[in-house]
């Protein structure tokens, strides 16, 4: 597969993924010489990460996964670097053997990187070889968020989820679209909702599986502790008090990495520490990610697609760069955020919250599709693929 050719060649330049052997020798003595602390006091999840879902990941990482399975997929695939505002930015960027395919960009979120996407390049390019339609093409484009995989590590404060969006736009622009979607979830799904809100001339549409839908009533109650407002319908009070949990009890991560990211160099130091932290983003993604470690895998969420993305981060040194996002950030994390372009919505069952069709209607003026899928967690495209890829063909047909 090749990429698209660009308007602006000189600004962009291909990149060879390189994992060295000697990184992965450091790794594999690291996670032999753990030491490991006592059993948690509790049966379940509720004191974190647990001692035997860990120790049944670093048995397999350390002894039975393909250490050179992330280079080999990464290598199977076209990236790139441009610098924009001062920073090196990689990319993946293929195109579809389809001519009249549809220009997207695909943005990842926390704890996640370029490896959830991965399954979904083929489907999206060349819906043909996968069981779909010519008509459903894409070019597809997957940047690394700064402080993340292969990107650059910035070296000063500012790169905000605003300031990602617009280079996400500069990006585009760059690779010579003159038309094209944007699609995200987790950090993506910010990053894609303030690309909606930007509004380029060529930024047709935008699809979220974490929209930010949230009324700022609903925000000012979750974040002054307040009841929720009078009013709120059955699914809007259901998706009240999961969005109250999470501020309350889901987030523990996100609130040391937006107050304190530099103190985290463990992440950085131990293999063991970075996949715990990475482990435990929410309830019911680890309770898969459990799953596959326990031999039951859920969907494509299985144990080497978890460790590919555990062992890119560890090998790329981002536990920390990565992490500083959340202190940039000042936007609410399920807040509108004013976005004007036509929005598509999916919501998979197990999100952080169900945004319900009343929240998402009045946060996207142009709401051009809104669906409910039956299968899937937080991380939608890694753990569904096929799923997520026939959402996007849905989502975006009305606008080619």
């Amino acid at each position: 597969m090749q990429a698209v050719s660009t308007t602006k060649d000189v600004e962009v330049r291909s990149f060879e993924i390189d994992v060295p052997e000697e990184a992965l020798d450091d790794l594999r003595r690291r996670l032999a010489e753990t030491r490991w602390p006592e059993k948690e006091t509790v049966d379940d999840q509720s004191q974190g990460v647990q001692l035997a879902t860990i120790q049944a990941l670093v048995r397999y990482w350390g002894s039975e996964y393909d250490m050179g399975r992330v280079g080999a997929r990464l290598s199977a695939f076209p990236h790139f670097m441009t610098e924009i505002d001062g920073l090196d930015i990689h990319f993946i960027h293929v195109a579809s053997p389809h001519d009249d395919a549809l220009p997207i960009i695909i943005t990842h979120g926390w704890p996640g990187s370029i490896i959830e996407m991965l399954d979904v390049i083929g489907p999206l390019t060349d819906p043909t070889a996968h069981g779909g339609n010519a008509e459903d093409a894409f070019h597809v484009v997957i940047p690394s968020m700064p402080g993340y995989a292969y990107s650059g590590k910035p070296t000063t404060t500012g790169w905000d989820p605003v300031h990602i969006a617009r280079a996400w736009i500069e990006l585009m622009e760059r690779l010579g679209y003159t038309r094209y979607v944007a699609q995200g979830g987790d950090w993506g799904a910010q990053i894609t909702d303030v690309m909606g809100a930007e509004a380029p001339a060529a930024l047709l549409g935008i699809h979220s599986n974490m929209p930010g839908t949230a009324p700022p009533e609903v925000s000012g109650a979750l974040a002054t502790g307040a009841p929720a407002p009078a009013g709120l319908s059955d699914e809007e009070s259901r998706a009240f008090e999961q969005l109250r949990l999470l501020y309350t009890k889901g987030i523990g991560y996100a609130t040391e990495m937006n107050l304190r990211p530099q103190t985290l160099y463990g992440l950085a130091d131990s293999p063991v520490a970075l996949a715990a932290w990475m482990l435990d983003h929410d309830a019911q993604s680890y309770e898969d990610i459990a799953s596959a470690f326990a031999g039951n895998a859920v969907g494509n969420l299985t144990r080497d697609q978890v460790l590919d993305n555990i062992t890119l981060t560890w090998v790329t040194n981002t536990g920390i760069s990565s992490g500083r996002l959340y202190w940039e950030n000042t936007l609410g994390f399920f807040d509108v955020k004013g976005t004007t372009v036509p929005a598509a919505v999916s919501v998979f069952p197990r999100e952080l919250y169900h945004a319900p069709r009343s929240w998402a209607e009045q946060a996207y003026p142009k709401l051009m599709y809104f669906n409910e899928v039956g299968e899937g967690n937080h991380f939608a495209a890694w753990q569904e693929p096929e799923l997520f890829t026939n959402e996007l063909r849905a989502a975006f047909r009305s606008l080619r």
